[in-house]
Formats: C-alpha cells, sequence, structure tokens
C-alpha cells in the first residue's frame, strides 16, 4: 500500500512539473530557453513598435515576425553547419534544424492572448498592448528566476537575474509610451 503512495506521489510530482515547465520560458535545452526568452523579447518590440490599427493586424505582424526569424535562424544554422564542415547537411541535419526551435514562436502566446482577449473585452487597442507588454514583462522576470534557479544562484543573484532579463520588457514598455 505504501508503494502505491509513493508511486502516486510521484505521479503527481511528475505532473506538476509537466504544468510548470508549460508556463516558464526555460526549456529542457540552452537552445529551447534561449529562443523562448528571444521569442518574447522579438514579440515585445513588434507590439511596442507596430502602428497596427486592429489587434488582428497586430496579432499578424507578431506572428509573421516570428516565423520569419525563426526561419532566419534555422537558415543561418544550415548555412553555417556547411562552411564549417565543407559540405551539405544530410537530410537528418536538415530535418532536426526545421523542428527545432519553435519556442522562439511559440513563447510569446500568453502575451498575445492578452492582447486578444482585453480587445474581445472592448479594452482600447493600445492599454491592452500595454497589458500585453506588462504579461511579457513578468515572463521575462520568471525567465530570468527560472534560470538563476537552474544555475543554482542564490537569492540575491536570482533576483539580479530576474531584473536584468525584466529590463528587456520594461524597455518595451517604455518604448511604446514614447513612440505613442
Amino acid at each position: 500500500m505504501a508503494h502505491l503512495k509513493i508511486r502516486a506521489m510521484a505521479s503527481a510530482g511528475r505532473r506538476r512539473h509537466s504544468i510548470a515547465r508549460r508556463v516558464r520560458l526555460a526549456g529542457a535545452t540552452k537552445e529551447s530557453t534561449a529562443a523562448g526568452i528571444y521569442g518574447v523579447i522579438v514579440s515585445a518590440a513588434v507590439m511596442a513598435s507596430s502602428h497596427a490599427g486592429s489587434a488582428t493586424a497586430l496579432v499578424v505582424a507578431v506572428a509573421v515576425t516570428l516565423i520569419v526569424y525563426w526561419s532566419a535562424e534555422r537558415y543561418a544554422r544550415l548555412v553555417a553547419e556547411r562552411i564549417h564542415e565543407g559540405h551539405r547537411p544530410a537530410w537528418r541535419q536538415v530535418g532536426q534544424q526545421l523542428t527545432t526551435g519553435w519556442e522562439i514562436v511559440t513563447a510569446s502566446a500568453l502575451p498575445v492572448a492578452v492582447l486578444v482577449v482585453l480587445r474581445l473585452m472592448g479594452i482600447d487597442l493600445y492599454v491592452a498592448v500595454i497589458w500585453a507588454l506588462v504579461c511579457s514583462t513578468l515572463l521575462l522576470c520568471l525567465a530570468g528566476w527560472d534560470v538563476g534557479r537552474r544555475g543554482q544562484l542564490t537569492g540575491p543573484e536570482r533576483l539580479a537575474s530576474a531584473a536584468a532579463t525584466g529590463m528587456f520588457g520594461v524597455v518595451m514598455i517604455l518604448l511604446k509610451v514614447v513612440l505613442h
């Protein structure tokens, strides 16, 4: 009976860990973590600098920009492999490049969802964008904290990591306020 209880507790722990992994930007690998952070920063930059007249236009601009960034990054990796290895990448390598790095696109789903939900509630586009940028900033702070935790930093060092990462979002909010 105790064995079943331990197994159930371990299963619950894995589910909680799985849910936490879906919410945070720090992924399973260095590459996925970097791509997630970069994706949130790029999407925030698009939202901050856009003069789109509607939420739909802004969401399309964010999505297209992130897909272009993902494509360019994947292409650059394939070209670099060819240059440094002196031959064409194998199809396996091409396939690997085309199936990884999607965190650059998917990590911005929550800020975009905030934007869309607020607009559907009738909130002014400018205000909805500010709240989406606040969401991006919070995600970046959480990513900085998580990176510090995984890097076994002390509490104050984690706080500094969270603040440094979150500053990218703060700059985007200030950019939006200054530009508009």
